[in-house]
């Protein structure tokens, strides 16, 4: 089964869109959400957070290879940039990987993020240069300001039936 990597920047709406996937997409399924990753740093050592994020990638992808190979379609919402999808194609070898990019404005993921109950981020300004790792792969985008979650779920879920966000092999 697949892997499907939903990335995007820090205020896309990754998570809620990934509640409505969930929702809507068949067994067996399953789904690792990697922001709930951060605390196994529970005393991190002086590198910068930067390498704490590599590492984190890693292990996330790493830990969805057995599910996948036991048969489950597995859904990984973290905030993937594209430079990352070499080390992801090492690391998953064979298992198909479906990317996704939500990448609303950069307005609405400063205004989103200025409002997320799980830490408001106030400033934006340092995570501009972060916004613009997810740009690159059109055909893997979804941009949308106005439509809801569930609307967006609804399309990733026919793109993905349809083959539409499939990285290939090399």
């Amino acid at each position: 089964m697949p892997v499907v990597m939903l990335s995007g920047p820090i205020g896309a709406g990754k998570t809620t869109i990934a509640r409505e996937l969930i929702a809507i997409s068949p067994a067996p399924l399953s789904y690792i959400e990697g922001d709930l990753f951060w605390p196994v740093f529970i005393k991190p050592d002086a590198k910068p957070r930067h390498e704490r994020f590599r590492i984190l990638m890693r292990s996330i992808t790493a830990a969805s290879v057995p599910l996948a190979r036991s048969g489950y379609e597995v859904l990984l919402d973290f905030s993937f940039p594209l430079e990352f999808l070499d080390t992801a194609r090492k690391i998953l070898k064979e298992i198909p990987i479906d990317f996704v990019i939500v990448r609303p404005s950069l307005a609405t993921c400063e205004q989103r993020a200025a409002a997320r109950p799980e830490g408001k981020i106030s400033d934006y300004a340092v995570y501009r240069d972060f916004y613009k790792m997810f740009q690159g792969l059109p055909k893997h985008e979804i941009s949308d300001d106005a439509a809801d979650a569930k609307s967006i779920a609804q399309q990733i879920r026919t793109g993905l039936d349809q083959g539409l966000f499939r990285l290939s092999l090399s």
